[in-house]
């Protein structure tokens, strides 16, 4: 029996039997022991296994719920369906191929190979990728595929040139994807939607009698439709998550799925678990005062099963530098009786991290970086992974363009060229054209005999994988094609070779039955190569080893540290300039910080600089907005040692008083349904769809409130420089008359220029 380890609400939440449920989890509260709990006890009433599907957001999430489900029932989990959505959904296409344009084999593209693909839709259509950024393009058909517009439903918006690209590239790159026999990441729900809502839905609709979600905040349009289907017969659909939590709307997450979720479901149960048995009573009275700012949220509080303990220290610096040189004493100081990895240091942007790797050094404080080159991302992993790709999914040209080019074989651009136009015109695979190399005109003796001997290596590969596991299929290529050879001679060689050896020790430990146990057609390198395409980068999260912690704040989010350091505290940082801009995007921010604030468990620092190198000089920051709203009788401020500011205007200096937040906040327009907020009042409104904007990736961007220019500077845009030329601006820091972009210039490459005295114009 579970009940006895839970508190009356998890246990209520656990044993509800049939319905709708939707339990509100804060922060430290336990959901993951609910969910897996609820999964536990559904097995013990009896219920088959593969009538229960549980959905997480990371693979290493789904390994664990696994294995906390297997010590409760004591027994296995062979039969449940658990994963992430896009796990889930990779596995309903390979089922379902016969139902749709792919077949069984097909292979999944990271954002390189989709990228290569959409180059070569728009070179298909005349479109030059040196004025229209096939990032940009990439974006806004990423966008449309997650509100599940089809490529036949697109139409551009007046005026909007980009828009009127993505019209006509979108179904030339669908159409691309559908001859490699291949699915971008958004393809994988869209396509599992289009499946789950017509006929073949019913059957999978009527098998799973109980749907669990976790992180329900973080769903998009097409989860949303996704969850929705499946639970329309049974409607035992059981969603977790914390409103409060939402930080993900910069990349298509809907909040509105799970504040609508009793209007969706009607007679819908809610549970809230309030009980935190993470963080001390001050720092959950900080978290809750700062998120009750929000309007877009349901009501809860967050209740301490620990003492209150130390207050919330902030730290007001002089610079970067300062502010990274007080974090080092303070963890100093505290090692005493800690581990260096109970200390975390959370930041907003990446670039923050700079100064505290150079802090640490000087202190000789070992560190770690979450949010680094991820292992799967190294060029050696995927030219060995295009090899495997290849041998499984002969239709892959994205895989064949990358593998072709390494170990040199003879064959260079001009003869990729002419094989590439001999295989459109007989509407084949490169791989299919390379055999017969010595047939096409222009194609030299010596690069038909390594197009050749390639395809012959790569048919014997693929005919060997039935018989072969994933570790006996990653060797063969390996050696087939003398790919360490390759790498020994290499000046790097000895590291490259050792990430080869890992991927080896990845393939060796693959165990097919976690991915699909009744896909017994598929090889278990199909299903292995699947696991690697759909991993994320928490799950490649390395955090052996003792060392201090940095990672930006969405890194964060479903961790905890003993000791927590909340640095750059300033407006215009965090919350980001462009956040400001907007209700929505400050509520985010704001839940951003309440996500930081509860990543502590015993202390909590939060630090910020009177003055910041941004943009290539030093500026002036104001404290944060989120400061102002902090109880006073839980914090103690003091300035970092060495520091002297100047005799007025401080933080929380009357002269500088912000309005409160109900001060700024404009009147919401009509939504169509009532929640709380705080004090009492309701605020109500209409579903619509988030939509991500293209420059929300979580770096600190260009507010061009003093700027003149006719468009808007984002990545991707093409723009003309009156020195340097053409060129396409990759990325933009800093705010206002300081802004400093980063731009390829196609004749001089790569320049940085201020923006402001730059005299840049749309190309």
């Amino acid at each position: 029996m579970i009940a006895p380890s839970l508190n009356p609400e998890q246990l209520e939440a656990v044993e509800y039997p049939e319905g709708p449920l939707l339990v509100l989890a804060g922060a430290g509260s336990g959901k993951t022991r609910v969910l897996t709990a609820r999964v536990a006890r559904l097995i013990e009433r009896g219920l088959e296994r593969d009538r229960i599907l549980a959905v997480t957001f990371t693979n290493k999430a789904a390994g664990e719920m696994r294995e906390r489900i297997e010590g409760m029932i004591d027994a296995s989990t062979r039969g449940l369906w658990i994963g992430t959505f896009h796990s889930i959904a990779a596995r309903f296409l390979r089922r379902e191929a016969p139902h749709t344009t792919r077949d069984r084999a097909f292979t999944i593209y990271d954002e390189d190979d989709s990228i290569r693909a959409l180059k070569d839709a728009m070179d298909a259509r005349g479109y030059d990728p040196k004025r229209w950024s096939p990032r940009a393009v990439r974006t806004r058909i990423s966008t449309a595929k997650n509100e599940l517009v089809a490529p036949s439903e697109y139409s551009g918006a007046e005026f909007d040139l980009l828009a009127g690209v993505v019209e006509d590239v979108y179904p030339a790159y669908q159409d691309i994807l559908v001859r490699r026999n291949a699915y971008d990441f958004d393809d994988l729900l869209f396509e599992s939607v289009r499946l789950l809502e017509g006929d073949v839905g019913e059957r999978y609709a009527s098998r799973f009698a109980h749907v669990l979600v976790d992180e329900y905040q973080d769903t998009n349009h097409a989860q949303y439709r996704m969850v929705r289907a499946l639970a329309r017969q049974h409607r035992n659909l059981c969603v977790v998550g914390d409103d409060d939590q939402a930080v993900y709307g910069w990349r298509g997450a809907d909040i509105n799925n799970i504040l609508d979720f009793e209007r969706d479901f009607p007679g819908a149960h809610v549970v809230r678990l309030e009980r935190n048995y993470r963080s001390t009573g001050s720092i959950l009275e900080v978290a809750n005062a700062v998120i009750a700012c929000n309007v877009a949220r349901k009501p809860k509080r967050l209740r301490a099963q620990r003492e209150t303990g130390d207050p919330i220290q902030v730290v007001r610096c002089g610079d970067e530098r300062q502010e990274a040189s007080s974090v080092a004493s303070e963890i100093e100081r505290r090692r005493g009786g800690r581990a260096l990895d109970d200390f975390a240091v959370l930041y907003r942007t990446n670039a923050q991290s700079r100064a505290f790797e150079e802090a640490f050094r000087r202190a000789a404080i070992p560190y770690r970086i979450v949010g680094g080159v991820p292992f799967y991302d190294r060029r050696e992993i995927k030219d060995v992974l295009a090899y495997l790709r290849l041998a499984v999914n002969p239709a892959d040209d994205a895989a064949f363009q990358r593998a072709i080019g390494w170990p040199r074989r003879g064959v260079g651009a001009k003869s990729l060229e002419r094989l590439q136009a001999a295989a459109e015109d007989h509407s084949e695979s490169l791989l299919a054209a390379a055999g017969r190399a010595t047939e096409i005109d222009g194609i030299s003796k010596a690069a038909a005999r390594g197009l050749r001997e390639f395809g012959e290596g790569s048919a014997g590969l693929r005919e060997a994988l039935p018989r072969s596991t994933a570790k006996e299929a990653v060797e063969r290529c390996i050696a087939t094609f003398g790919l360490a050879t390759a790498l020994a001679d290499e000046e790097d060689g000895a590291d490259r070779l050792e990430n080869v050896s890992e991927l080896l020790a990845t393939a060796a430990v693959f165990d097919r039955d976690d991915v699909d146990d009744a896909a017994e057609e598929a090889s278990e390198l199909e299903l292995y190569l699947q696991t690697v395409a759909l991993r994320s980068d928490l799950d490649e999260a390395d955090f052996d080893g003792d060392a201090v912690t940095l990672m930006t704040l969405h890194n964060a989010k479903g961790l905890e540290f003993p000791v927590v350091f909340l640095a750059g505290l300033e407006e215009g940082l965090f919350p980001l300039s462009r956040a400001i801009e907007s209700d929505d995007g400050l509520e985010e921010e704001r839940r951003l910080f309440y996500v930081g604030v509860t990543r502590a468990m015993d202390a909590l620092t939060l630090s910020y600089a009177d003055q910041r190198w941004r943009a290539g000089m030093e500026s002036r920051s104001a404290p944060s907005s989120f400061l102002d709203e902090l109880p006073s009788e839980y914090i103690v401020t003091r300035l970092a040692e060495g520091f002297r500011p100047p005799a007025s205007g401080g933080w929380r200096d009357p002269a500088r008083r912000r309005p409160a937040p109900s001060e700024r906040r404009p009147e919401r327009a009509d939504r169509g349904a009532t929640a709380a907020a705080p004090g009492g009042s309701s605020f109500s409104w209409h579903r619509e769809s988030s939509k991500p904007s293209p420059r929300d990736d979580g770096e600190l961007r260009y507010d061009y409130e003093d700027s003149q220019l006719p468009l808007e500077l984002v990545p991707g845009v093409r723009i003309i420089h009156p020195r340097f030329g053409v060129g396409e601006v990759l990325d933009v820091q800093g705010l206002g008359r300081e802004a400093k972009a980063e731009i390829d210039f196609d004749e001089v490459g790569r320049k940085k220029v201020l923006v402001a005295y730059a005299g840049l114009r749309p190309a």
